[in-house]
């Protein structure tokens, strides 16, 4: 009796093992990342990155190895806002984005669709019926249709969000992380307005220039690490669902 008990808890362990594997070979990983490349837009500029990495040391030219250096700005393709990138005092206070919280960062994401023909005003965050105590929502807009974040020209008629949503979802939602699919949260014309509302309490962080492509509304589990630069306002990251 004890052999056989022994022999079926062995072939129970096996069983679990083999789901396990078999779960882990069938999970997903979504890359909501943008490559940083050339073409990449840029805000506010027609002409896009440009060039931006260069090789100082190269094995073609007799070196030991490929080394090469390159300039960015704080706020190309993918990355996240500090506190400091809209407050001064912030930006004296260090509230860079070393001080971005790695809980709030990583976590259960809901994943919705904008209108296609709305800025996310109020009326339009009331409409998307947000369940209470989300706390990380990505909003996929007609940006993604649009095909924007492959476009090398800036589009300042993007889709985002409008003043009177960015201070409905702080006054009447848990949510704590705004991820967008253009360069930036807030609509063209409410670009400081938006940015006050989201950054003041430096409570909430957004997440701009997303690639959701291929991603459909539902929960996730969002997980973004930006680079831990000191006294940077913003920082590209690298963001996956899964």
């Amino acid at each position: 009796m004890a052999k056989n008990k022994s022999v079926a808890l062995l072939l129970l362990s096996l069983l679990v093992v083999h789901s396990s594997l078999a779960d882990h070979r069938n999970h997903r990983i979504f890359d909501i990342t943008h490559s940083i490349a050339s073409e990449l837009p840029i805000y506010g500029s027609k002409n896009g990155l440009g060039h931006f990495i260069r090789l100082v040391h190269s094995i073609k030219n007799g070196s030991i190895a490929n080394e090469s250096e390159f300039k960015l700005g704080t706020h190309t393709g993918t990355h996240v806002d500090a506190p400091s990138h809209f407050f001064q005092k912030y930006y004296d206070q260090g509230f860079d984005v070393t001080t971005l919280s790695l809980k709030v960062l990583n976590g259960p994401a809901l994943v919705v669709e904008v209108p296609k023909d709305k800025n996310i005003t109020a009326e339009v965050m009331k409409s998307l019926n947000i369940p209470k105590g989300v706390r990380r929502v990505l909003f996929k807009t007609l940006n993604t249709d649009r095909q924007l974040m492959h476009k090398t020209q800036f589009h300042s008629d993007f889709t985002a969000f409008m003043e009177d949503g960015a201070k409905w979802l702080v006054e009447n939602t848990n949510i704590k992380l705004v991820g967008l699919d253009y360069l930036s949260v807030a609509a063209y014309v409410d670009a400081a307005p938006v940015h006050y509302a989201f950054l003041r309490n430096r409570k909430i962080i957004p997440l701009e220039g997303l690639n959701l492509d291929d991603i459909q509304p539902g929960r996730y589990s969002l997980h973004c690490l930006p680079l831990k630069m000191v006294r940077a306002d913003g920082c590209p990251t690298r963001c996956i669902l899964s």
